[in-house]
């Protein structure tokens, strides 16, 4: 994950591709499942195998997207 931009939100990124905007936490399994990943709702975010954090762990976002 890229760090949060000024509004909270993060760039995701995936075996070297950008998938998209991740706007919340849930936006991430949905980028995961996208990309073929084999179970992205039981998916550690916290297993640093499979996420690097910037600029805050999977607590840190905005409150919504505006």
């Amino acid at each position: 994950m890229y760090p949060p931009d000024e509004r909270g939100w993060r760039k995701v990124r995936y075996d070297e591709q950008i998938l998209g905007t991740a706007y919340q936490a849930s936006d991430v399994v949905e980028f995961l499942r996208e990309a073929g990943h084999p179970d992205p709702d039981a998916a550690d975010r916290t297993d640093e195998a499979l996420f690097e954090w910037r600029g805050g762990g999977p607590e840190t976002w905005a409150d919504s997207p505006s």
